[in-house]
């Protein structure tokens, strides 16, 4: 029996038990361009975080490994960050001198970098990576070159995929021993081994980075290549995770993933994307992601329209092209025939899931997996206190051997796929479809549940009481209280996406859409006069509601004989789009803290 992995230790940073050490926070975030009340427009919501991020009532998020943030947190000079530091200077200051060849451009770019370099480490509060995007941004800025590295990344695309088509990496790749195949017993299992091996034989072609940084070397010995081992103590539960363990004993039928993939290095990405078609080819769907714009050698979703190879490596492949997908957007995206899809985190840096897209969020939080590429992206998972809400596989080679480790997902991270709210959707239907053959009418409430924020419990026990009376004035009626199969984790498109299914099943008789007067007798029956706060609302108020009067009306076309009672129809103007990951209008979310109630 293995051992136990050891915990990781909470953050290092607790809130409210220090105001010196909370105002140094508050800079470092502030300061890093982290912080979203400041940046609304770049940060993720808390709520866009929280799709990928499992916190803590007390945790505060940040990205960058637990080591960096440590040294920022000490105040105290740091030789560990001013090498860091140091590092991405001279990174920058090599790109100046290999691209710009007039002297006094460079000695103009230099001390420009030099002096905005002094400027942003001077506190020792920056993380080493932000400061070399900045530095990076302001030599793109200043010398209007698009990508410094577009030519060496096409290179070593180029390079991997003609090795990739090579008659001798083919005969190679396609030569095996009867020993490969020895454990199988059974045509299934061949196949099983034969998926595993051609698994095995594209990891290890990561041991070897010279076959894509070096031009006109020796052919390399490909078998010596596809024996090195694939270790790392999540190897085993990789393969079975994807259907194809060692021995072909796989399980009937396979299920079928989905899975996240962040991309890393240009030249490996060829590689990646030849073992993430070995995965399409057995079922599975798989979705790329890569850099929105450049950085350095890192593969970026630019690079997969101007780069031949690569994108002619993603050929037939689904670009998803908005970074504000909803959920009902993605899973139809997802729903498409094609396995193979690809799009931008939304960053310019190595992994940043604050800055990241909403689409890229809604994708984290909807595939089977995330796998990562490569040792700096797996720092900022793995080297981190915070845990997610997907299981994550890192994927990571030297010239010795491949490595597979894996975070498994906060315990108490809730997830609803869209399958799992489709199931929820059909238990619904099928009770009112019994409900109707018993031959009862079937009523829809629709009213404010997240609509004021803060005052989701109210809002939950204002309508379950208002429906409560309701089914003791009628006979013979089933009445749908939607506060009842809300539960904690779902967001304002979960339930969207889930009620939609039920309002469109067309077993619904009488849609009822919350008045300010079902609001004041719910407030009289539990015996207390209404709070300012609910003054005068109703359905009208709310986000969901004004999306749900919309499906009405479409339903109603199909089903004439389905009422609608309560506000009239024009007045659902007020409420458009919900913030992302909240139950409330966004213009509600920009108000002050203290307006919400």
């Amino acid at each position: 029996m293995s051992a136990p992995q050891p915990t990781l230790p909470s953050s290092s940073y607790t809130p409210g038990l220090n105001p010196d050490t909370d105002a140094w926070f508050t800079t470092f975030v502030l300061e890093n361009h982290l912080d979203y009340y400041a940046y609304p427009g770049e940060v993720a919501t808390p709520e866009q975080l929280e799709f990928m991020v499992y916190l803590e009532m007390e945790e505060r998020y940040y990205p960058c490994s637990e080591a960096t943030f440590r040294e920022v947190m000490s105040r105290a000079p740091s030789p560990v960050l001013k090498k860091r530091y140091k590092e991405a200077l001279e990174h920058i200051l090599d790109l100046i001198e290999s691209t710009i060849d007039s002297p006094q451009e460079q000695a103009y770019l230099k001390t420009l970098i030099e002096t905005k370099f002094a400027h942003e480490t001077r506190d020792e509060i920056m993380i080493p990576s932000r400061v070399e995007k900045r530095l990076l941004r302001i030599f793109l800025n200043r010398t209007h070159i698009a990508d410094p590295f577009q030519e060496v990344k096409a290179t070593r695309n180029r390079r991997m995929a003609g090795l990739l088509k090579s008659e001798s990496f083919q005969c190679a790749f396609q030569k095996i021993s009867p020993e490969e195949l020895s454990p199988a017993q059974a045509m299934d299992q061949v196949q099983g081994c034969l998926a595993h091996l051609s698994a095995r034989r594209l990891l290890t072609l990561l041991t070897t980075p010279q076959l894509w940084l070096e031009e006109g070397t020796t052919p390399p010995a490909w078998s010596h290549i596809f024996k090195k081992p694939i270790a790392g103590k999540a190897a085993e539960a990789f393969f079975n995770f994807l259907g194809i363990p060692q021995g072909g004993q796989s399980p009937h039928p396979p299920q079928k993933r989905t899975l996240l993939w962040l991309a890393d290095e240009a030249g490996e990405v060829m590689v990646d994307l030849a073992f993430i078609r070995h995965l399409v080819s057995l079922g599975h769907k798989v979705v790329v992601a890569f850099k929105a714009g450049p950085l350095f050698t890192k593969s970026n979703i630019l690079d997969t329209q101007d780069g031949p190879s690569l994108s002619a490596a993603l050929k037939n492949a689904f670009f998803i092209r908005s970074d504000n997908l909803t959920k009902n957007q993605l899973v139809e995206i997802l729903r498409q025939e094609s396995n193979l899809l690809t799009l931008s985190d939304g960053t310019h840096e190595k992994l940043n899931l604050l800055l990241a897209s909403t689409t890229f969020a809604r994708l984290f939080k909807e595939v089977d997996c995330v796998i990562t590429r490569g040792p700096e992206q797996k720092n900022r998972l793995f080297d981190t206190p915070f845990q997610f809400t997907q299981d994550i596989f890192s994927i990571c080679a030297d010239e010795s051997q491949v490595t597979i480790d894996c975070k498994k997902r906060h315990p108490k991270a809730i997830k609803f796929s869209h399958r799992n709210l489709e199931r929820k959707a059909h238990s619904i239907i099928d009770g009112m479809r019994n409900a109707k053959a018993q031959g009862m009418a079937v009523s829809f409430y629709s009213g404010i549940i997240g609509s004021i924020p803060g005052k989701i419990d109210v809002a939950k026990k204002i309508m379950s009481v208002f429906i409560a009376h309701l089914e003791e004035q009628f006979s013979k009626t089933h009445i749908i209280n939607p506060s009842l199969y809300y539960e904690p984790g779902m967001d304002a498109d979960d339930l969207m996406y889930m009620w939609e299914i039920v309002q469109r099943s067309g077993y619904i008789d009488i849609w009822r859409f919350q008045t300010y007067e079902d609001i004041v007798t719910g407030f009289q029956l539990m015996g207390k006069k209404v709070p300012p706060e609910w003054v005068g609302k109703d359905a009208t108020y709310s986000t969901g509601c004004t999306k749900e009067m919309a499906i009405a009306i479409d339903v109603q076309r199909h089903h004439p004989e389905m009422q609608i009672i309560g506000p009239a129809a024009e007045k659902f103007m007020r409420r458009k789009d919900y913030g992302v990951g909240k139950m409330y209008d966004q213009r509600l979310g920009d108000l002050p803290a203290g307006n919400h109630d």
